[in-house]
């Protein structure tokens, strides 16, 4: 889907280059093996895009793109394709990162300081092809977000309107810097305030990306992991879905069930109960929650695991 002309990026009313740094973002194609965990729930063909930020050919993308993949494809936008492959793919944070096994002649883009970025500020949501697929677009604001899939940011970006093919696109700002990847399309992205995307802040990869590239992911202790979906109604937390024999499952937490709160403590907020549960200890840790299943409560102990084991991990780093 091509953007609309009159929503397209104007390079007379930018500092900096704007094609050169929209030649920077490279479309990426990747391959699942069917029997990995995610390929039920995203498939076993996925594509979006990444954007080069090191001469290297290191590639940043949102992880959900590339997790697990097995084979993966990258092309430029000068038309030359490349193999890569998954260098790691850092689950708190949800970024990703690919090494291209060939050279892409093609300009990257330095990061920039997503801390700066305010709401009201001019940006360009950038996905593959150049204009055409790029989004002059406003911070609409930075604030907390959760996700159905164990996952918080404590101060994430959200930007308006929403770009239609958001999965890896790059957030630019005034300098023509990289200063986010975007992740998702969300319904509201303020109050009063129509569609818009959820953009990663790119200060959060800094710290990581050196032991990403060493390790395939970070050192420091993996928080517990139950595989299971939860999300927020008005009134309570319910679980949506669990993985077949995660922790959760092998637990019997079922779709349906109204959770009550963890650790003996009642929890309403998503965010919040992610955090409590993460509060008790390391992967491996017994997580004791209450649920509400059939017209009474139940405690439920869920022996929890490092996430990245349910997973297919790099073969390379």
């Amino acid at each position: 889907m091509l953007i609309s002309p009159d929503l397209q990026p104007d390079p007379t009313t930018v500092a900096y280059d704007l094609d050169t740094a929209l030649s920077a973002v490279v479309s990426i194609r990747a391959r699942i093996p069917e029997d990995a965990y995610t390929s039920a729930i995203l498939g076993t063909e996925r594509s979006g895009h990444g954007v080069r930020i090191h001469d290297s050919g290191l590639v940043v993308t949102i992880g959900y793109i590339i997790a697990e993949a097995t084979d993966i494809w990258l092309v430029g936008s000068n038309g030359q394709a490349v193999t890569g492959h998954v260098v790691g793919y850092d689950y708190e944070t949800g970024f990703g990162l690919v090494q291209t096994l060939g050279q892409l002649d093609l300009p990257t883009l330095e990061l920039g300081n997503s801390d700066r970025l305010a709401p009201n500020d001019d940006v360009v949501v950038a996905g593959y092809g150049g204009r055409d697929q790029s989004l002059a677009a406003t911070v609409v604001g930075k604030r907390e977000f959760a996700g159905y899939w164990e996952y918080v940011l404590d101060e994430a970006i959200f930007t308006g309107p929403p770009h239609p093919n958001w999965g890896g696109a790059a957030l630019i700002n005034a300098d023509g810097h990289l200063t986010g990847i975007a992740s998702l399309y969300v319904d509201s992205v303020a109050p009063g305030i129509a569609a818009g995307n959820m953009i990663v802040p790119i200060n959060l990869l800094k710290p990581i990306m050196e032991e990403m590239l060493a390790y395939g992911a970070t050192l420091k202790p993996p928080r517990p992991w139950l595989g299971w979906f939860v999300t927020e109604t008005p009134d309570n937390l319910v679980v949506a879905g669990v993985l077949t024999g995660a922790p959760a499952d092998q637990a019997d937490v079922r779709a349906g069930d109204i959770v009550i709160g963890v650790g003996g403590e009642r929890s309403t907020d998503l965010a919040e109960f992610f955090r409590r549960i993460w509060a008790i200890g390391d992967a491996g840790s017994d997580i004791p929650l209450v649920l509400y299943r059939d017209g009474k409560s139940i405690d439920v102990r869920v022996r929890s695991i490092d996430r990245r084991a349910h997973a297919k991990a790099p073969e390379l780093h």
